[in-house]
């Protein structure tokens, strides 16, 4: 018998099981697919063909990484890249948050008055997320009753947010709700500025740049990147996941692979342990999920087991994906640039390719962005709805594939010549391959009105359930969203707090 048992092997679970194992647990994690990482794995699609399946790169963060010693464990540091916007007369937008030469330079051919004003704005930024990621170490209170001990760790969040100083401060708390359009009219004038930064932070979200709460999302995805381009792990995303399965073993944890969870097991409403799909059953005084809320109170507790207040909230968490991957083998020659590669020319070019999500649509022109490992590309493609109008993906995988060459190649001349072998991921193979519930990246939408103390949804932002040491770790609760491993380390402090 295990002390803990964790569902799923995605970063937040590893990171949640390595603190508890430190801790002294007797822990075992349970993976659905036959390798860990959930999305951050590398994985082969064909002879010579590894590519990071789901995310070009990623961090976890540094408390975490320093916690759990996993320098030691193998671990590569993560190498920043500079996000290329290519534009259709032929010219590279280039940002990176260092303000080299090569950036300012980049950026001055467009304005130099923009130019000028960006240190400034990395500057900001860098305030902006040392602010939430603060925010994303803090406890949300299960609102609307907070006591004390729950009110103390936001009292502290809020003598930080002061200690940005006045101008900042208020800039901040502006930035949550404002979109991206509106943050970015009043830092460049260059609508090609504008637009590349507008695309960070609609990545991985339904969302335009003119929706509000755009501004939320790219100090979000500005955080878990550490600046606008990815952060790049030399040998792939997967390198994360190897660190912390090593560190688990090393700590006395368990993983098992090919194990899928179907079942939570529970007696008066008190946890009690987990059935695989084989019919083998595993008892445990504490289960932790890292799938997402949908998936594992629906569906691995059951609907009939939980209270039916708790049942419609659950329900009416917004899923919405809209990612589609297209990796592509060539033969090196793709002639893309170093960096993470933007199509993005314009901020009304990135909201209509939105526009065409709201109606259950692939975009016809939508924003992608390239990443290069050698011989392989990868294409991140928005908007590709997991709802579709008039179609089923079954059906539009060929069409996901040709709107995403053509418009890649459109920027990029060699690129077609090049390629080889094309491995494409569509938002329902999203679900059916990584359990992503309607190909939701972040278990749920980072939107206003599910974040901080409501998510995954008002009054249980505490990692806990109605089932008694049930608790959830994934990236749809406070602090996830991305490869930060920040809610599978809340989950596991709110489990030895408890």
């Amino acid at each position: 018998m295990a002390d803990v048992i964790v569902i799923g092997a995605g970063l937040n679970g590893l990171v949640a099981a390595n603190y508890l194992a430190k801790a002294g647990k007797r822990v075992l994690v349970l993976e659905r697919r036959a390798i860990a990482g959930g999305q951050a794995a590398t994985e082969s699609f064909g002879a010579g063909f590894m590519a990071d399946a789901l995310h070009a790169g990623g961090q976890l963060r540094p408390d975490i990484v320093g916690d759990l010693d996993l320098a030691r464990h193998g671990l590569p540091e993560s190498k920043s890249e500079p996000l290329i916007s290519l534009l259709p007369d032929g010219r590279q937008v280039r940002l990176s948050a260092d303000s080299d030469d090569a950036t300012l330079a980049s950026i001055r051919a467009l304005s130099a008055k923009d130019a000028e004003r960006w240190p400034d704005f990395v500057a900001f930024m860098r305030q902006a997320t040392t602010f939430l990621d603060a925010a994303y170490r803090t406890p949300m209170p299960r609102l609307p009753h907070v006591s004390i001990s729950e009110g103390l760790p936001l009292a502290q969040l809020g003598l930080k947010l002061r200690g940005l100083g006045p101008r900042d401060m208020f800039r901040v708390i502006r930035m949550l709700p404002m979109s991206a359009l509106e943050l970015t009219e009043e830092w460049f004038e260059a609508d090609a500025m504008r637009a590349a930064i507008g695309a960070v932070a609609v990545h991985g979200s339904t969302l335009g740049p003119m929706s509000a709460g755009s501004g939320y999302t790219l100090m979000h995805n500005w955080l878990n990147r550490g600046g606008p381009g990815h952060k790049r792990v030399e040998g792939g995303v997967g390198r994360i996941a190897e660190a912390l399965v090593a560190a688990l073993k090393a700590r006395g944890g368990e993983l098992r692979t090919s194990a899928e969870v179907k079942t939570i097991l529970q007696d008066d409403q008190v946890v009690r342990g987990v059935t695989l799909a084989s019919g083998e059953e595993i008892a445990a005084s504490i289960v932790i999920s890292g799938a997402d809320p949908k998936h594992t109170l629906l569906d691995l507790v059951g609907a009939p087991e939980l209270p039916p207040e708790f049942v419609w909230h659950t329900q009416s968490i917004k899923m919405r994906g809209s990612v589609a991957k297209v990796h592509l083998l060539t033969d090196g020659d793709h002639g893309l640039p170093n960096g993470t590669v933007v199509i993005a020319p314009a901020i009304r070019y990135v909201e209509r390719a939105y526009d065409a999500a709201k109606y259950g649509q692939i975009s016809q022109a939508p924003y992608l962005e390239l990443t290069a490992s050698g011989k392989v590309v990868s294409i991140h493609f928005q908007f590709a709805p997991y709802k579709l109008r008039d179609s089923e993906w079954s059906q539009e995988r060929a069409v996901l594939e040709r709107i995403a060459l053509d418009t890649a190649a459109e920027a990029l001349p060699q690129l077609r010549a090049s390629i080889r072998e094309t491995k494409s991921l569509t938002p329902l193979d999203l679900e059916q391959t990584y359990g992503l519930t309607e190909g939701d990246l972040n278990h749920g939408q980072l939107i206003l009105d599910q974040m901080f103390f409501m998510r995954p949804m008002p009054g249980w932002s505490t990692h806990n359930t109605p089932i008694d040491n049930l608790y959830l770790c994934g990236a749809g609760v406070h602090g996830g969203g991305g490869l930060s491993g920040a809610a599978g380390r809340n989950a596991a402090a709110a489990v030895l707090k408890a």
